[in-house]
């Protein structure tokens, strides 16, 4: 029978460091086998929370429970856990079969059956038959895969992953999040991740907790942050949003309140375009620049009311040295207004 305690959970868990508040009543839970995403900014806490889950730091209060065991003052050891770093922290004297192998020499597991599980290790992450070459003989991607197999040879039931494709270009990095994500469910056991990079976030997690100043402003998955983001923070730190309150928002909505829009929501038009049923917001201005980027051409606009507002349209049939709109050219923006997210802080 499987476990039903959650595979992590934090109850309120503070991690101080004399006045600075690193991390500050942070609660959450993790079920068994999810691919969990802690994802901030620099200095927002998730790396900080990675720690307390690995036992390399200790909380200031609150605790943590690893499958409904309290780990809170347990030694990294003593915890069903690995971690997977950013540097990879291989040791550049040794194989990569005797890296992989290294947790089972320590428990002084039998030679033959280190080997074969080094074996398996290799054919898991796509990599048979490298055991005897050094780590300065392999890629960047490979040696994230060599990282990768020494933390799962001694099957733990959480991996830990800080920022492991930080150190990658980018067309690998993309490539590694796909087989990251496939490795996962054929592994099966629960990953905790931890990046800055909202596209890798989104690409690969089940659920999302996405960290300011120490706290947590909200916990979904990838689709709910982004369609109905809680706070402006989230609003604009995963993805990009148009931020409209005050006057602005009450020229469009009739009210004040805050809320937010994304780009792509917005349909760009000529000012006479008509905007249809009263459930559509609508607002001119002029274009003040625009910005190829390959697949979409982003718009910046200033609206009458005074508000900026930022617009993405998909290049389906425009050449890259044409716009629509130029610099100076009236438009106008309509939207529907259930595209509009109310915003709470």
């Amino acid at each position: 029978m499987t476990d039903p305690s959650p595979a992590v959970e934090f109850t309120d868990v503070s991690r101080h460091f004399d006045e600075v508040r690193a991390v500050e009543r942070v609660s959450f839970r993790i079920p068994d086998g999810e691919f969990f995403t802690m994802l901030g900014p620099s200095g927002s806490g998730k790396t900080t929370c990675l720690r307390l889950i690995a036992g390399f730091d200790r909380p200031t209060a609150g605790h943590i429970q690893l499958f409904g065991r309290d780990v809170t003052k347990l030694p990294p050891y003593e915890r069903d856990v690995n971690t997977v770093f950013q540097n990879y922290a291989l040791f550049p004297h040794m194989t990569v079969g005797e890296n992989i192998a290294y947790g089972l020499m320590v428990k002084k597991v039998p030679k033959a059956e280190r080997e074969r599980r080094v074996a398996e290790m290799l054919e898991l992450v796509r990599l048979p038959g490298l055991h005897r070459r050094k780590p300065s003989q392999l890629s960047g991607g490979q040696q994230q895969r060599i990282a990768l197999a020494r933390a799962l040879i001694n099957h733990p039931r959480v991996l830990l992953l800080d920022e492991p494709l930080g150190a990658l270009d980018l067309k690998l990095r993309q490539q590694m999040q796909i087989e990251l994500k496939a490795l996962q469910h054929e592994v099966g056991i629960t990953f905790v991740f931890v990046t800055h990079d909202q596209e890798e976030a989104m690409s690969m997690s089940d659920r999302i907790a996405v960290f300011n100043l120490g706290r947590i402003e909200q916990i979904g998955p990838p689709a709910e942050l982004y369609e109905q983001p809680q706070t402006r923070f989230v609003a604009t730190f995963v993805g990009t949003s148009n931020l409209l309150e005050g006057d602005a928002a009450a020229a469009l909505t009739g009210s004040p309140t805050a809320f937010a829009v994304r780009p792509e929501k917005i349909r760009l038009d000529d000012e006479s375009a008509e905007a249809g049923s009263g459930d559509m917001c609508v607002a001119d201005g002029y274009v003040q620049e625009f910005l190829y980027l390959g697949m979409h051409t982003r718009y910046i606009v200033k609206l009458d009311n005074g508000a900026e507002i930022t617009v993405a349209r998909q290049n389906e049939q425009i050449a890259a040295e044409q716009g629509v709109w130029r610099p100076g050219d009236r438009v106008r923006l309509i939207w529907p207004k259930l595209a509009n997210n109310p915003l709470q802080g």
